[in-house]
């Protein structure tokens, strides 16, 4: 299993939103550091919250500071961008970056941002499939495309810059835990991002969603790659799960008063005072001690059926300290139960404890042998 950061972000009203962005690059450095495999960026306009606006512009500084992470658009939202400009923009950073670039397309999330563009809610996601057609087309295609829609419009159009990744960099369908997207995926036979954790709402039913993309590449003749589905959850740990939990406690309140009703009135409940408990123990958020996020990742990856990457929804609930000192306990104590990086340390300390007495008398032997002058 792989791990990474979604970072949409969120940050609370009230900070330095200057401030903000390199906060997020020098996280984005530092998970680079620590091993972890991937980064994504999203892309909003409005509410406040998320501010980056352009997750290339993100995504580019970000290469510069780096040297091996993946980086990842999360996500570009189609229906406000023409699917030529967005293709290319991807293509360049492609370049930019020698290969480490993940282009990830949703519909967006936010009905303002929407509403700003004159684009109708009821039109995003017909708008965002008309796009990843064309998107699709131009990125693994020379041929020339033709196409009028009531939104854009192509003439013979093509690409004059091939992907630096052959044949080209990997593409994303990102959703909320609806089988739309995952069957939207699946017609492509590119991969699915799942945002698994919605405060307020039921975990949604991954092994259900994982059959839709398999089910829609069948009758498109195209395959899904269970190893590369993604599935983002709010994550946080600390020694403890009471420290854990008290770290993130006001933040997570705060958030989802402020933010979720507040902002957006969106559905769904948290019972105050219990917003953390209540979110463990739908599991629409891993928060506890490395002991309780091991144990919640080999639930998720059960239930599941088996995902590639596990993806932390970058939510700044509790300090920039103590979410960095997250990533970094993570990495030490949690992802190494995945990854198979201590098993053959294990092995070995296994391997010497079972062969102990006979390495012990073979010491005692060339001690009494070196005491005795006989060598």
């Amino acid at each position: 299993m792989r791990f990474g950061a979604f970072l949409r972000p969120f940050h609370p009203l009230g900070q330095d939103p200057t401030g903000n962005f390199q906060h997020d690059l020098e996280l984005i450095s530092r998970l680079d550091q620590l091993g972890f495999d991937e980064a994504w960026v999203g892309e909003h306009h409005s509410g406040g919250w998320s501010p980056i606006a352009s997750p290339e512009l993100m995504l580019a500084a970000a290469a510069e500071r780096t040297r091996r992470i993946m980086l990842g658009t999360g996500v570009v939202s189609l229906p406000y961008h023409h699917p030529l400009t967005a293709a290319d923009r991807m293509v360049q950073l492609d370049h930019q970056t020698r290969g480490r670039i993940m282009f990830g397309m949703g519909a967006g999330v936010h009905p303002s941002d929407a509403h700003m563009m004159g684009i109708a809610a009821s039109d995003q996601r017909r708008m965002m499939a008309e796009s990843l057609d064309a998107i699709h087309h131009l990125l693994t295609s020379t041929e020339p495309l033709t196409r009028k829609t009531d939104w854009f419009e192509l003439r013979e159009a093509r690409l004059q810059l091939r992907p630096y990744t052959r044949p080209c960099f990997e593409m994303m369908v990102a959703g909320t835990g609806t089988e739309r997207s995952m069957r939207l995926a699946g017609k492509y036979g590119i991969n699915p991002l799942t945002l698994a954790g919605m405060a307020g709402r039921e975990a949604p039913p991954l092994g259900k969603l994982w059959e839709a993309a398999e089910d829609e590449a069948a009758k498109n003749g195209t395959t899904v790659d269970r190893s590369k589905w993604r599935v983002a959850i709010c994550t946080h740990i600390a020694e403890t799960r009471e420290e854990a939990y008290r770290q993130v406690r006001k933040g997570a309140a705060g958030w989802f008063r402020n933010y979720v009703k507040g902002t957006l009135g969106a559905a769904g409940e948290l019972p105050e005072g219990r917003e953390v408990e209540h979110m463990v123990e739908t599991r629409t958020a891993i928060i506890g001690s490395p002991a309780d996020a091991i144990e919640a990742i080999e639930y998720l990856n059960e239930q599941s059926g088996g995902i590639g990457s596990l993806l932390h929804t970058v939510q700044n609930w509790a300090t920039r300290r103590q979410t960095m000192d997250s990533f970094e306990l993570f990495a030490s104590e949690v992802a190494p139960h995945f990854t198979g990086s201590v098993q053959s340390l294990r092995d070995s300390q296994a391997w010497e404890q079972s062969h102990r007495d006979d390495f012990s008398a073979q010491v005692r032997e060339a001690s009494r042998a070196a005491a005795n002058g006989r060598v």
